[in-house]
């Protein structure tokens, strides 16, 4: 990461050994809290300082942990017992990092799924489903209330090939296409990143919410997938995360808002061999297990790659 100037990462726990090897790396890192503490947690308040403790207190500042996600994907999954527990348990997250001072630099946020919405497209027709809301409308109260800010974990390639038919390949890897009109707000899209950004303001703004910021706590592109997900492909993977790159050093907000500037991780880091599921699930990576480079966007791997280069 140091070698390729990267400076901020998430992970989806707090081991410890991962902490210590950051430590004195000056590369800021989320942590997480998986969704099986939550239950736990949410109803006990020791037990969330016992884990601040353990897991933040005992490695900052050396290890610049800067938040603490709270849970992944809970309310766009399908578990109501987690939907209860994921304010509360926040709230006493919160209430640890305040008491031991650590509040003002480690944020609590929950990233979500594009399951929260009812609707995304037109971007201006973005908003979270009904049925959520009596636990959506709490959480946000409070994020507003601490400053923390929404996180979408946002998948043009989910999208695309869950209909490839009707939505234009180029449109979901920045490249050249005639784009989108949004007849509400009169904005022009020419990719799927900056829409799916939008629909989520536009959410958070029919919420209440309109000032709240948004970021992309996961993008990116499978480099192999099964027959059936079309566009799976080394060509396509790196099209999309350079093109993603390019974007972001551009400092640019979106169409609908020009003036927050779009922040995003990059999902993800490493190829994870042994993950189950589909084959894009084990290729989402920059990397490959080994280090070296899965595809080369401008990053160097930790051993010289065998990877395709793609012209």
């Amino acid at each position: 990461m140091k070698a390729n100037k990267i400076k901020n990462t998430r992970i989806y726990d707090a081991d410890h050994d991962v902490l210590k090897a950051f430590k004195g790396s000056g590369i800021e890192i989320i942590i997480g809290l998986p969704n099986g503490f939550l239950k736990d947690i949410s109803v006990s308040q020791d037990r969330a300082m016992d884990w601040v403790k353990q897991n933040v207190e005992a490695f900052v500042p050396g290890t610049r942990i800067r938040g603490i996600a709270v849970g992944n994907e809970v309310l766009g999954g399908g578990d109501p017992q987690l939907w209860e527990a994921l304010l509360p348990a926040v709230k006493n997250i919160h209430v640890a990092l305040d008491t031991l001072h650590l509040a003002d630099h480690v944020e609590v946020s929950s990233p979500h799924s594009a399951g929260v919405f009812a609707s995304s497209y037109p971007p201006s027709a973005g908003a979270f489903k009904e049925t959520l809301m009596p636990y959506m409308k709490p959480l946000l109260e409070f994020f507003s209330k601490i400053n923390s800010p929404f996180y979408i974990n946002t998948y043009p390639f989910l999208a695309y090939i869950s209909d490839p038919e009707h939505i234009d390949l180029n449109y979901a890897i920045f490249k050249k296409n005639k784009g989108i009109y949004d007849e509400t707000t009169k904005l022009h899209y020419d990719n799927m990143f900056e829409a799916q950004i939008d629909a989520t303001y536009a959410a958070l703004e029919k919420a209440g919410f309109g000032k709240m910021e948004v970021i992309a706590s996961e993008t990116g592109w499978a480099s192999r997938g099964d027959p059936n997900e079309v566009g799976a492909s080394v060509s396509n993977a790196r099209t999309y995360n350079k093109n993603l790159r390019k974007r972001l050093l551009k400092k640019k907000g979106t169409p609908y808002r020009p003036k927050k500037v779009v922040k995003a991780y990059v999902f993800a880091m490493f190829n994870e061999n042994l993950k189950p599921g589909p084959t894009s699930e084990r290729n989402f990576g920059l990397f490959k297990a080994d280090g070296s480079i899965a595809y080369d966007i401008g990053f160097t791997g930790l051993k010289p790659s065998s990877a395709t280069k793609v012209l």
